[in-house]
Parts: structure tokens; C-alpha cells; sequence
């Protein structure tokens, strides 16, 4: 008689893993983890269900976030000041020591941009965004904003997170923790970066943070030859057979499963096997949401890609456009990469109009087309939009042609579900310096933002190192005054 071999235990996930071996088991997994019947106890908040839910009836289901890196100038935007206008080239006295952050305070300096007004609300609004002009009506400016940071790292994490320390969870990944996914075939939170490269903090700025690693945002690069890495295998790997495929991914199951049940409540494996499910079914998805040949040429002109200029930005905010319709909840689209000289961001510190000039046209034709065809679609509604950046720009000139750092006035705008459009919330002083009226900070946009999808944002909440941390901290109040 055979000696007999001796009897090992197996984990309930590692037999559900053996099980569902190869490309059938990943189909098999899925469906098992949607159900609850996968993942160990502690484990389930990875999945891609909803952690917490809807608190009351949402007015939006999906967002979208345009974040200007490097500092966009309110003055030479949307925060119209006369004032500033009729002082150009004068003396720059707000009454009070103005300690700035690389220079001392020069002259006023108007914007080199006109203004007109726009929409039957009459928005004023800089000749540098005339497309957006356009769109004033479905808009409402948050002209009151304040960061706690005039330094660009620790104010793009609290634009982005609620904090100036790293180590936080962005937005996207609140919401997708709070909401989950609306689809199998693609990631809840999308992250689509400017082709020059990565803002201040890179992939910081859309981490998962201390929440279940499963939930930080997907990086895809549609300028790329290959816009998600790895994603396929190299072409000098033919030596991949669907067998050897097959018992690698038996392989793997038996290590997964014996590394989870080693080590329970810890996120990071769970994640990553939901990422290998993900990119599974992304290699049918992705690649019918990055192919543009099927829109018009209209649609392709409206979003500026048959312009140098605007090519890559429009190309992303289209993009951002097929996600949405396929079920994407959150993404977030970069302009400015902090890849030194010459600018190619928002950083104006020595040419307004030469920066600012090249960036404002970059960005403003896509992002009116985003909102135009997302309204002529029937999305907007549903859909939240909002642009931000991670403080304003000084009235007063740095140098003679640019603008220094101002972290205490600027301007963020949103549009569509549940926002009402041709508002205007705060304002700053006659300068465009300092935020006197109806102050906000990002907790407010963050708050008002989650309450629009239907979530509490004092009640989504995560429990880390003793504290039940929020995406607005201890601080947020709804911005009522812009809400439909």
C-alpha cells in the first residue's frame, strides 16, 4: 500500500481558489465576492458593493474633477475686479504686511486678458476661457476659497484629500469606498494625468490612503502607446500558452490563499487579486473606451483634437466622457505637470500671459465641451463637475509679467447634478487678494459634493488608529446657497 501523503488543511479560500482555477475561476471569484461568499471576515469592505451607501436621495451619481495644477489665477479667470483694472501698474497697498512666497510685493497688475459678460446671468469672465463663457448658466463659482497652504505639495493633498500631510484618501476614493462601483467592467475611480507627466505628489494625490487599498484611483494614460500598464503581456512573450496561463493562475490562487489567511484584515492582497479580476475583464473593456474612431469628427473639433493645443487635454476630457457612459463613478482629469522648465503648468511665477496663455487654451475649450456634451447626452444632471486648483494667484505683480502664490482667495467652480447653475458664492476684496465673504475651504466643496451624491459627510467616516476619520476632517458645512 502507497505511503500516504500527510493531510493538509485548507482554507475556505484557498479551496474556493483552486476551485476556480484559470480564466473561468477569475469569472467564478467575482461572482462569489459580490456575493459576500469570498472573502474572509474583515475583508468584504474591498469589494467593489458599497461600504455605506446612500444617505438620502442623491441628486448625482457620478463626478468628475478638473484639477489645475500649479495654481490657476483667479484674476485672470473667473474673480472679474474693476479695482485692479484701474490701478494696473500702481503701487500694491491692501493695508497690511503681504509676506509672499518668493518675492516681494510689486505693482497692480491687471490681467492682460479682457472681460466680458456671459450667459443671461451675466457672468463676467476673462477672454482667456471664452469657451466656458458659454457655459456660465449650468455653472456656479465658489469665488470665497482659502487653503491652509501657499506651498503647492501640501495644498494639492488638501485639495485633493482634506489634508496637507500625505497619507489621507482622496476624494475618488471616499466615494468609491462610500458608493462602490456602477460597473464589473471597469474601475469606480478612473485617474487620467496630463501627458507631460504627474502634479506635485504623484499617484498621493489619488491613494486609497488607510481605506482598503481597492479603492485608490486607476491611472490611465491615453497618450501612451500602452495607456494601462501591463495590462497585456509583451509580444516576445509567446511562450504564454493558454495552459501554462491557466495553471500560473492555479499557482497563484494556492499562494493567495494561504498568504490571506496568514494575515486577515489586511487589505493590500484583496485588493490586488480584485485588480488581476479587473484587468481580466479591462482587456475587453479598455480598449473599446480608448478607441476614439467611432466618434464624429464634430465631436472630435468640439474637443479641440484636430488642434496641437488642446490635443491632449481634449483628448482625455472625451475620454472622460466614455467613462461616464460606461459606468466609471469618479474621474479625475489633470492639467499641469510639475516637470520644471519651461512651465508646463499653472505656476505663473514669471510670464502671466505666456503660461497662463498656453494653459488657459489648453484647458478651456475641452472642459466646455465636456459640459456641453455631457448636457446635449442627458448626463449632466447626473453628473457632478467641478474644477479646482490648489490655492489662487497675488493681484500684484512678481517680477513684472508674473503673479506669486495666494492661498488666501480663489476660485473653484462645479456644474451639473443638483448645482445651480449662473450662481456665484463669496467673493473676494477689490483686489482679488483676500476671500471676505461667505469663505469656504475644501471641506465645503468636499461636503457639498457627498451630499449631491446622497452620502452624510459627518457620516462617512473610517475607523484608523483609534479616530473615525472623515473626508472633510471636523470641519465642511453643504454649500446650500449653490445646491438646485
Amino acid at each position: 500500500m502507497p505511503p500516504q501523503r500527510p493531510h493538509v488543511p485548507t482554507t475556505r479560500r484557498e479551496f474556493l481558489w483552486n476551485l476556480g482555477g484559470g480564466l473561468g475561476g477569475i469569472a467564478l471569484a467575482h461572482l462569489l465576492g459580490e456575493g459576500g461568499l469570498l472573502a474572509p471576515a474583515g475583508a468584504s469592505e474591498t469589494a467593489t458593493r458599497p461600504a455605506v451607501g446612500l444617505h438620502h436621495s442623491p441628486k448625482a451619481k457620478r463626478v468628475v474633477q478638473l484639477f489645475m495644477s500649479g495654481a490657476a489665477s483667479q484674476c485672470d479667470t473667473f474673480d472679474y475686479k474693476p479695482e485692479l483694472i484701474e490701478r494696473d501698474g500702481q503701487p500694491w497697498d491692501p493695508g497690511e504686511k503681504v509676506e509672499l512666497f518668493q518675492s516681494t510685493p510689486g505693482h497692480c497688475m491687471a490681467s492682460p486678458w479682457g472681460w466680458k459678460q456671459y450667459g443671461e446671468c451675466g457672468k463676467w469672465m476673462s477672454d482667456l476661457v471664452p469657451h466656458l463663457g458659454e457655459c456660465v448658466d449650468d455653472m456656479a463659482f465658489v469665488h470665497g476659497m482659502i487653503s491652509k497652504s501657499n506651498v503647492h505639495g501640501p495644498a494639492t493633498f488638501m485639495q485633493n484629500t482634506g489634508f496637507v500631510l500625505p497619507g489621507f484618501p482622496s476624494m475618488g476614493a471616499w466615494i468609491s469606498y462610500g458608493l462602490g462601483s456602477m460597473t464589473d467592467d471597469l474601475p469606480t475611480f478612473v485617474v487620467l494625468p496630463d501627458a507631460r507627466g504627474f502634479a506635485p505628489n504623484g499617484p498621493g494625490n489619488w491613494s486609497a490612503g488607510f481605506l482598503p487599498a481597492a479603492h485608490q484611483g486607476t491611472l490611465i494614460k491615453p497618450a501612451e502607446e500602452n495607456p494601462i500598464a501591463d495590462l497585456f503581456p509583451p509580444d516576445e512573450a509567446d511562450y504564454i500558452t493558454p495552459q501554462s496561463e491557466a495553471d500560473t493562475l492555479a499557482l497563484l490562487a494556492r499562494l493567495n490563499g494561504r498568504h490571506m489567511a496568514e494575515r486577515p484584515g489586511d487589505s493590500r492582497l484583496d485588493a490586488r487579486i480584485a485588480s488581476y479580476e479587473l484587468a481580466a475583464r479591462l482587456q475587453l473593456s479598455a480598449p473599446a473606451v480608448l478607441d476614439l474612431s467611432d466618434e464624429t469628427e464634430a465631436t472630435r473639433r468640439m474637443y479641440g483634437l484636430d488642434e496641437k493645443v488642446t490635443e491632449d487635454f481634449g483628448r482625455n476630457c472625451l475620454i472622460t466622457r466614455r467613462l461616464l457612459e460606461r459606468g466609471v463613478r469618479f474621474v479625475q482629469v489633470w492639467s499641469g505637470a510639475d516637470n520644471g522648465f519651461p512651465r508646463r503648468n499653472w505656476d505663473s511665477h514669471e510670464d502671466i500671459k505666456r503660461d497662463h496663455g498656453d494653459m488657459g487654451r489648453s484647458m478651456d475649450k475641452p472642459a466646455a465641451a465636456l459640459l456641453k456634451d455631457l448636457k446635449a447626452r442627458g448626463m449632466l444632471d447626473e453628473t457632478i463637475v467641478i474644477w479646482t486648483t490648489e490655492f489662487g494667484r497675488m493681484p500684484c505683480s512678481q517680477g513684472s509679467k508674473g503673479r506669486d502664490h495666494n492661498p488666501f482667495g480663489f476660485t473653484s467652480w462645479l456644474a451639473g447634478g443638483g448645482i445651480r447653475g449662473g450662481t456665484s458664492y463669496g467673493e473676494t476684496d477689490e483686489w482679488s487678494y483676500k476671500a471676505v465673504t461667505d469663505t469656504a475651504y475644501c471641506y465645503d466643496l468636499h461636503a457639498t459634493v457627498l451630499h449631491l451624491l446622497g452620502i452624510d459627510h459627518e457620516q462617512l467616516t473610517f475607523r484608523h488608529n483609534g479616530i473615525d476619520r472623515r473626508l472633510t476632517d471636523v470641519h465642511g458645512r453643504v454649500i446650500d446657497e449653490i445646491v438646485a
